[in-house]
């Protein structure tokens, strides 16, 4: 009976001690649970040791990449607008790009290019259809052409309104859903977005800040509508008429109407009967399609006169003489010099050619209203050679030359034009003459010397001729079109043409004005005394578009290693 209540005193003093223990463990458990959970916050874990932590720049580079590509996704899906202008119907869109400028596509006739703005981002207007309703009313009501200006105008600026709204949400929607698959955070894709807008607002500003409405007196034509460089005024309106940009873009706008109603017939172009206008060549080298160009840019621009400085042929035998001789066919007077290419029995045949004027040692005419002087190469290299001795041969010649334009300007006979094949020599007559023409380079470049004086110089009408066998790209085919105010005989603007060669049939045509001719411009200081000051042109109207000829896969070609 002892034992047993021993055993019994002993089980209830082990249940009392394991209830005494639960309880405090009860009560520290969570003071442990607290400094177990500080410990493990202190200790690194093993996990996040590994993960790489990429460089702030990267983040941001990351960030840009993922914005711009976005943004310009976005543009391409849906940041265009359609909008009637006029007649038309267009697509507007703003396209990344580094130049900036406003790009007119006209579908099938070419484009227009005019540097409007410099932003990283291009308006490009693609001209859809025209509607034939609205052309159909243009046509039957001809009145309704005089308030074509404020039509245009209105349309233009809701659909520049509606671009840019459109072009903002297409920024960011493209921004924001692009940074959240990249990132799967909305945070970062909401940044993403908000960057895009901004970076498109300051795209903007920028756009606004440079915008010259005056681009459209300068354009660049490419492809049909290089035959219709007067789509936005001749040489003499573009100068008069710059001061209300609304008018001519209504003015392009009604021409290319006209274009497109009358596509199979282009109508031809109407000359400003107060304008002499001069074609200027060189360096044709034994090309004959550059008679066929020629003749139909004579045709096309009522060209005046036509000025070759040289560098016709390429060996200068008796043998080439008989290519000389559709000139007598082209349909104005041709004045020439010799060029180093060309020799002296090239330049006796010549003088037998009628309409050929041969100008050498200073010799002076009046051809088409405007005085010519001009001096042949005083080289001779058809091999290409050059002579050691050139450059000072080349100033003697200029030097030459200008001291007969002084004694024209005394005898009361001032020479409007002189003439030289090399820049060299053409430079010596700074300050004696209102403009000077050359060649011999090959490219075209149009500089104004500290005289005073203009150099133009003219590049290959020809493409080079036979040497472009030699070269692994075709030079294009280059020529003038001077315009001439006929009271003062100034240059007022020109146009540089440019086909393509060796088989290429693009065509451009870049209109340019001098800057005295350009709005706001006064007369410059620099000019010769003795030359008459510019006047301001009458307005006139021109319609134009016969198409531009382009070269036969004829040999058209690449200047070589030697002279040219």
């Amino acid at each position: 009976m002892a034992r047993v209540l021993a055993a019994v005193s002993t089980a209830l003093h082990r249940i009392r001690r394991t209830r005494r223990n639960r309880t405090r463990s009860l009560r520290t458990a969570p003071r442990a649970l607290a400094l177990s959970r500080r410990y493990r916050a202190r200790r690194p874990h093993p996990a996040t040791e590994l993960v790489h932590q990429p460089h702030p720049y990267a983040r941001v580079l990351g960030l840009m990449t993922v914005v711009l590509l976005g943004a310009w996704l976005g543009l391409l899906i849906v940041g265009n607008v359609r909008v009637p202008v006029g007649p038309m119907d267009t697509t507007m869109t703003l396209r990344p790009s580094l130049d900036g400028g406003t790009k007119i596509n006209v579908a099938p006739l070419g484009a227009l290019e005019l540097r409007s703005h410099q932003a990283p981002l291009r308006l490009d207007v693609d001209v859809d259809r025209l509607d034939p309703v609205r052309s159909q009313a243009l046509v039957d009501h001809p009145e309704r052409l005089s308030g074509l200006q404020e039509e245009v105008a209105q349309d233009v600026e809701h659909g520049t309104l509606d671009l840019a709204v459109r072009s903002c949400v297409a920024v960011v929607s493209g921004a924001t859903a692009l940074g959240l698959a990249v990132y799967r955070r909305p945070r970062r894709a909401l940044a993403a977005g908000g960057l895009a807008l901004t970076l498109l607002a300051a795209c903007g500003g920028t756009a606004f800040a440079t915008w010259n409405p005056n681009s459209v007196l300068e354009p660049k034509f490419s492809g049909l509508l290089s035959s219709a460089p007067s789509l936005v005024g001749n040489a003499r309106s573009i100068v008069s008429e710059f001061d209300v940009y609304q008018k001519e873009l209504a003015r392009l706008v009604t021409n290319v109407t006209k274009l497109y109603d009358v596509t199979s017939t282009l109508p031809g172009y109407e000359p400003d009967p107060t304008t002499i206008r001069v074609l200027h060549v060189s360096d044709i080298h034994l090309n004959p399609a550059s008679w066929k160009i020629i003749a139909s840019l004579v045709e096309q621009y009522d060209i005046n006169v036509i000025v070759d400085s040289g560098d016709t042929m390429d060996h200068g035998t008796a043998a080439e003489n008989g290519f000389l001789d559709p000139i007598a066919d082209l349909g104005a007077p041709y004045v020439w010099v010799r060029g180093n290419h060309d020799s002296l029995l090239t330049q006796r045949y010549l003088e037998k050619i009628k309409n050929v004027r041969v100008l050498d040692e200073g010799r002076a005419v009046t051809v088409a209203g405007l005085r010519f002087a001009g001096i042949g190469d005083p080289q001779f290299t058809p091999d290409r050679s050059a002579d050691p001795g050139g450059g000072q041969a080349q100033q003697e010649a200029g030097a030459l030359l200008a001291s007969v334009l002084r004694d024209q300007r005394v005898a009361g006979t001032p020479v409007d034009i002189a003439v030289a094949h090399e820049p060299e020599a053409a430079r010596q007559t700074d300050g004696e003459v209102p403009l000077v023409l050359a060649g011999h380079l090959h490219h075209q470049e149009m500089e104004v010397m500290k005289g005073g004086t203009r150099l133009r110089i003219e590049g290959s009408t020809g493409g080079s001729g036979l040497r472009a066998l030699e070269g692994k790209y075709p030079d294009p085919i280059e020529a003038s079109v001077l315009y001439l105010d006929r009271d003062t005989r100034r240059l007022q603007a020109w146009d540089e043409i440019k086909l393509g060669g060796l088989g290429l049939t693009t065509a451009e045509v870049s209109r340019h004005l001098p800057e005295e001719n350009k709005p706001g411009a006064v007369q410059s200081p620099t000019q010769p005394s003795t030359l008459p000051p510019t006047p301001s042109p009458t307005p006139s109207s021109t319609l134009s578009s016969t198409p531009q000829p382009t070269p036969s896969p004829s040999p058209s070609p690449t200047p070589s290693a030697g002279t040219p």
